[in-house]
Formats: structure tokens, sequence, C-alpha cells
């Protein structure tokens, strides 16, 4: 199977090829014509080893066969077979690994019967003449110099094979490691975003319904009572500035994670609630039980649940007629209901043009653990119920 490698490494190996047979050279014009054609056919299985591990395993044998079978003598081109076995077990696939150790094998076999029984023979019969034992002797103890060097090249070649899987495996382990982190990453951005998004529609909303509250009953009373619309165009500026600020505060956490960004509490509903009464708006407010601790992020829910709740009063429903707020607080946490008159006109409680609203008030009572339910009864109320739980404050 032919394995893809760069140029520069089909290369690298052509030349690496070209040098050991320029040093092996002398030694096989030694031997004859015969010595110099085996040479170049171990170069050949060495310059393409790793490009054709299994080619390069057939050619040598092609070699070794033929050096048999001319009968030449061990020379220093014989090395090549040791490459050539580490290849098929660094570079070859499946089948090469295994038919490369198969050739080890196979060879320790025919070199030792070659150079203890071929060669002597050929030698003549002064050769054979000597002592059995000795003979059997000097044959096992070449067979087994030859599987174990054979053998040792083989096994060089799988360990480096081994190395090699491991570093891949933990490259890949790696990089899916990188790419579950930014996953995880773009999870929490995502998150956030959207809850910057929230944070900014709740600011938007709940002051534009202000200022366009505050603006309606100046242009009626320009005429009429022109203290109150200078009383309304006031509030339209501060409402103006403080949503100014807390945009550019909100702008600026989305490029710059770790500035400010608005954190109402508890003890800002007081200035919430003036804001929607001085746009026209009133508001009933009861509050029963002592107050449990809660965590910063319980209390910022409770407040943007009661902006919107608020802000959707003043754009949807008939302010002509009172709001009711009540907190009913107890060991457990808070409850909050909010009921409002609706408008003849007034859309449904979850409308799926807008992104936010309704449900991203239940989102936000959902991540500090608690619930949240809005409908608009056959009454002509629209009811808002949350209910958020208790959770105490870190103390880090």
């Amino acid at each position: 199977m032919t394995t893809r490698i760069s140029r520069a490494k089909l290369t690298t190996d052509i030349v690496l090829a070209g040098v050991f047979a320029l040093v092996c050279l002398p030694f096989a014009l030694l031997g004859g014509g015969f010595d110099v054609l085996i040479l170049g056919v171990f170069a050949g299985a060495l310059a393409i080893r790793r490009w054709d591990a299994g080619w390069s395993l057939g050619v040598a044998w092609v070699g070794a066969l033929l050096q048999m079978l001319l009968l030449r003598d061990l020379q220093l081109y014989d090395v090549a077979v040791f490459g050539v076995l580490y290849s098929t077990a660094a570079h070859g696939g499946r089948l090469v690994k295994w038919l490369g150790l198969a050739s080890a094998g196979v060879g320790a076999v025919l070199a030792t019967l070659y150079l203890a029984v071929v060669k002597p023979l050929v030698g003549g019969a002064a050769a054979m003449g000597g002592d059995p034992i000795g003979m059997l002797v000097i044959t096992g103890m070449l067979f087994v110099a030859s599987i174990a060097v054979l053998v040792l090249a083989w096994t060089a070649g799988l360990l480096v094979r081994a190395v090699r899987d491991n570093r891949e495996v933990a490259r890949r382990e790696s990089v899916a490691n990188r790419e579950r982190e930014l996953a995880q990453y773009r999870y929490v951005v995502e998150q956030e975003r959207n809850r910057i998004a929230r944070d900014m529609h709740d600011v938007v909303a709940h002051s534009l319904a202000v200022v366009i509250a505050q603006a309606d009953g100046a242009r009626f009373a320009a005429r009429t009572r022109p203290e109150s619309a200078v009383d309304a165009l006031g509030t339209i500026a501060g409402v103006a500035r403080g949503a100014l600020g807390d945009v550019r505060l909100l702008l600026a956490e989305l490029r710059h994670h770790e500035s400010a960004s608005p954190q109402p509490v508890l003890d800002d509903l007081g200035a919430l609630l003036e804001q929607v009464r001085a746009a026209g708006l009133e508001v009933r407010f009861s509050e029963r039980g002592e107050r449990p601790e809660l965590g910063t992020g319980h209390q910022i829910a409770v407040y943007r649940i009661v902006q919107e709740g608020l802000t959707n009063a003043l754009r949807h429903g008939d302010t002509t007629q009172p709001v009711a707020l009540d907190l009913d607080w107890d060991e457990g946490g808070v409850e909050l209901r909010l009921v409002n008159a609706r408008r003849a006109d007034a859309p449904g409680p979850e409308p799926h043009a807008f992104k936010h609203g309704i449900p991203g008030m239940r989102e936000r009572a959902q991540l500090a653990g608690g619930t949240l339910n809005a409908e608009a009864g056959d009454d002509g109320l629209f009811h808002l119920t949350a209910r958020i739980p208790a959770q105490p404050r870190s103390t880090a």
C-alpha cells in the first residue's frame, strides 16, 4: 500500500539510499558485477521503504534470493535488510507489518541454511567433514543470531510506530479538548450576550415607556399647566440620562468582559416605582413578611421581573387604572404578584414577534431556580406571578 509522504521525505530516502550504495560500492566491486547488481536492488528497496513498505519488502526479497542463487558471500549491503524490516513495522499497513515479521523468521531460516549448509557444501566435501555436533552448534548459533538481529530490526520499527501512534492520539485528544473548550467558551459567551441583551431590553424598554408616557403628559399639559410640562420634561431628561448611562455600561461590557455592568438590587425597587409613578402609572405596592437574604443574581431577577412587568403595564395596560404589586416573603423566598388592567387592543401575554419580554422574564426566573406565569384573565386583568427562591449571599 502506497503511503502518502512528502516530496522532501521521499527525496531524503533516495539520497540516503544513494549514500548507502556509495559506501557499499567498494566492497561490492571486490565481489564482482553480480554484487554490484545486488547492491542496486537493495539500494532501491531502501529508497522506497517509506513510500511503499510492501514493495520495499518484495524488492529486498528479490535481492536476497538473487544473492543466494548466485552463491554470493555476505556483503555490507545486506545491512539494508534491517532497514527494510524496520520500515515494514514502522510504516507498513497491517498486512505488510505482519509480513515483515514473517519475513524475519523465514529469512533467518534461509540465511542459516545458506551459510551453514549450502556454502560449506559448495565449498567442497572437506568443509562438510567436520564434527556433526559442532556443525549443529554452529547452525543453531547462526539461526539464533540471524533471527535475533532481524526480529530486533522489526521490533524497533514497531516501537517507533507505537510512539508515533501515541503522539497522534495525544494530538487528536489535544485538538478535541481545544475544540470542546472553544465550544464551551462560545456557549458561555452566547449566554453572557443573551443576558446583556435581556438587560439592554429591560433598560431601554422601561426607559422608553416612561419617556413616552411623560412626553404624552407634557404635550397635553403644555398649554394649560406649563409647570407640569416642565416637571415632565425634567423626568424625561433624568430617565433618559440614566438609561444612557446603563446602555453605555452594557455596551462597554460587550467590548470588555471585565467592565462593570448595571446590577440593580432590591433596594433599587423604590427608585423604579418612583419612575413609573412619575410617568403617570399608579402603583399600589405592598410587601409582607421579612426578607431573607438573597444572592445578587436572585435580587437582579426580582428587580428585572418587576421592571418588565411595570413596563408592560405602561405599554400595553390601561394607565388610568392602578397596578397592584405584592411581594410576599417567607423563609423559602419571595412570591411576586403584579396585576394590571389591560387595554382592549393589547397583545397577548406572549407575542411571538418579540424576542424578549415575558419569555425573558420566565428565563430569568428559571435561571434563579424559580418559576413565572403570565396570563390574561377573562376579567380584563393581566396577572403576572413569579416565585423566586432564597439563596444566601456568598461570604467570599
